[in-house]
């Protein structure tokens, strides 16, 4: 449904977008860092399995994962190919996601042994190595699993700051435009939330606020 509030504002910096966001109460029942999924592994996962689908999709084949136990680094690792294949198949592009998760996941622990050393000592540039993990991918791996403080940005976001006259041509300079007004106003967060937040936890919900707020809007 689309809403009713104001859209013709004007604002100068993504800061000033977060205020406008968060005074529609867009995440009242979300999780606490928006992505909806039950553990940060399954994030991991889920960020691969998302890639030109639907999350309702992803929700069937993580449900599927989860019903024959196959859901850590090792078991992803030694799954047969074929079972993992039909058991990924509602998120579409079964054979292709099946052979680059399973070569992630073998990457991981021949890198960083544990899933928990990943997520604390993975960089950018290690995930973007990685054969089918592009910018976007690669930032909501960073975090949502890993909650290290990187934003993610999408065409929600492109499309939503266009309306508001800004407009970027790549990837990085629109995380770059996002970033930046959240850190030069980081000291005016907590009093717009009430309370002390970290970055990591902000961008998450700043991006959730965007998907969110598009979903509702149709700009």
């Amino acid at each position: 449904m689309q809403s009713s509030i104001n859209l013709t504002q004007s604002i100068s910096n993504s800061f000033e977008l977060l205020k406008f966001l968060k005074s529609q109460n867009l995440l009242e029942n979300h999780p606490e860092f928006w992505w909806p999924s039950a553990s940060d592994f399954e994030i991991l996962i889920g960020a691969i399995l998302t890639q030109n689908t639907k999350w309702t999709n992803v929700e069937k084949s993580l449900s599927n994962l989860k019903k024959i136990d196959v859901l850590s680094l090792e078991a992803l690792r030694d799954i047969e190919l074929e079972t993992f294949i039909i058991a990924i198949t509602p998120s579409g592009f079964k054979n292709q996601k099946s052979l680059r998760i399973k070569l992630l996941v073998k990457n991981i622990l021949e890198e960083f042994v544990t899933f928990e050393n990943f997520c604390g000592n993975v960089s950018k540039d290690w995930l973007l190595s990685q054969k089918g993990i592009g910018l976007e991918t690669a930032d909501a791996i960073l975090c949502y699993a890993c909650h290290q403080e990187f934003m993610v940005v999408d065409k929600y976001t492109q499309r939503l700051v266009k309306h508001f006259g800004f407009e970027f041509e790549t990837y990085e300079d629109l995380q770059a435009w996002c970033e930046y007004g959240i850190n030069e106003n980081f000291d005016k967060i907590s009093e717009l939330y009430g309370y002390e937040i970290s970055l990591n936890k902000l961008y998450s919900r700043f991006h959730g606020k965007i998907v969110e707020f598009m979903k509702n809007n149709k700009l």
